[in-house]
């Protein structure tokens, strides 16, 4: 007889971000029978089912509110309402803010809670204060997941206790170890949101003193955000049109194959005036995964996953020069690169697989129910 599954409620604030490949890994990969709410912190929609706040609901919370039956709101009576028709027998927050919004549902009908902290929402300021420290939710959750050694101890400073934090990086998905870079071409390859904690700006002003030197070096960066147009004009007004390429978002093939003709990954993550950091970039791990080493910086989760020297080169955030020269020095030495790559490659298979990953998620849902 078959054992019958966990009932899991997934709730996220996306859908399907094409930054979020990790959600949607968790999603997949869980042994649960997952159910996925989405549409904003307080979730609006169940994949697959549609809206939760119907009108009739609107109309019955209106009443039960008006006779004093209820204090909570229509979406969240909504929510309610789905969670027990689907008997959900834990519910699993991506990031801590969803979790400061639905804790109070969780007390309610007495479900474990499960907080997965990923980045911003572990160190903004601003969004830290607005969630009280995080107090409800460290007080109730089960677990709390960190993506990183310094997301961890962010936690732990906040009052998380010790016994509840999990360190549980990512896994890239495994498609990744089958690339094999040829480092055939002088091409750098970054991906990543075009926003402030990842600072696209300061990798192409580095890249502008490689071109100088390597006038046929070529930078690649895929993705998109607020800061798309101002790198566009960044390039144009150092006359580099011709060295760095925008292809936008970039599916996992497209991604793959610059993987293949790369030379090195790089990105210059940096905190954020707000405090905003990374958790761990998963791109990263994807291309050390597929066997390219990283130019990055001393920033949150990716020095737990990068070693400066053996699989990538580390720099302090904002040094430019230093990001250039590490950017030059493996155009000069590309046996250094391959060498470098092929210990990542070995490095993530080891200890970041997305297996391990999600076999860490599946033992703490199962402690929890």
């Amino acid at each position: 007889m078959e054992q019958q599954k966990n009932r899991i409620a997934m709730v996220s604030p996306s859908q399907n971000a094409y930054s979020e490949t990790f959600i949607q890994a968790q999603k997949k990969g869980l042994k649960g029978q997952v159910f996925y709410y989405y549409g904003g912190h307080l979730p609006q929609y169940l994949e697959g089912r549609g809206l939760l706040n119907t009108n009739w609901n609107k109309v019955t919370a209106k009443l039960k509110q008006k006779l004093k039956l209820t204090q909570f709101s229509s979406a969240e009576l909504a929510f309610i309402q789905s969670l027990k028709k689907n008997k959900i027998q834990l519910i699993f927050a991506q990031y801590g803010v969803t979790a400061h919004k639905i804790v109070k549902i969780c007390k309610y009908l007495k479900i474990p809670l499960i907080t997965h902290f990923h980045g911003y929402d572990a160190s903004v300021n601003r969004v830290i204060e607005d969630c009280n420290n995080y107090k409800e939710v460290f007080d109730y959750s089960a677990y709390v997941i960190a993506v990183s050694h310094s997301m961890k101890n962010k936690l732990g400073e906040l009052g998380c206790p010790e016994e509840k934090l999990i360190y549980n990086t990512y896994g890239p998905n495994n498609s990744f170890f089958e690339n094999n870079p040829q480092f055939s071409e002088s091409i750098f390859v970054g991906l990543g949101r075009f926003v402030a904690k990842k600072a696209p700006y300061y990798t192409i002003l580095a890249f502008r003193q490689v071109a100088q030197k390597f006038p046929q070096a070529r930078l690649v960066i895929g993705g998109q955000g607020e800061l798309y147009e101002v790198c566009k004009n960044l390039v144009r007004y150092h006359q580099l049109e011709n060295n760095v390429k925008f292809p936008g978002v970039l599916s996992k093939e497209e991604f793959t194959a610059y993987l293949a003709k790369s030379l090195a990954f790089v990105q210059h993550s940096v905190t954020a005036d707000s405090g905003d950091q990374e958790g761990t970039p998963v791109a990263v791990l994807e291309a050390s995964a597929a066997g390219l080493p990283v130019i990055a910086t001393f920033h949150a989760g990716i020095s737990d996953v990068i070693v400066d020297g053996e699989t990538g080169l580390l720099v302090a955030e904002h040094d430019v020069n230093a990001m250039a020269q590490k950017m030059i020095q493996l155009l000069e030495n590309k046996s250094l690169a391959q060498q470098m790559g092929a210990k990542g490659k070995e490095r993530i298979k080891k200890i970041f697989t997305l297996d391990r990953h999600l076999e860490v998620l599946d033992e703490i849902i199962e402690k929890s129910i």
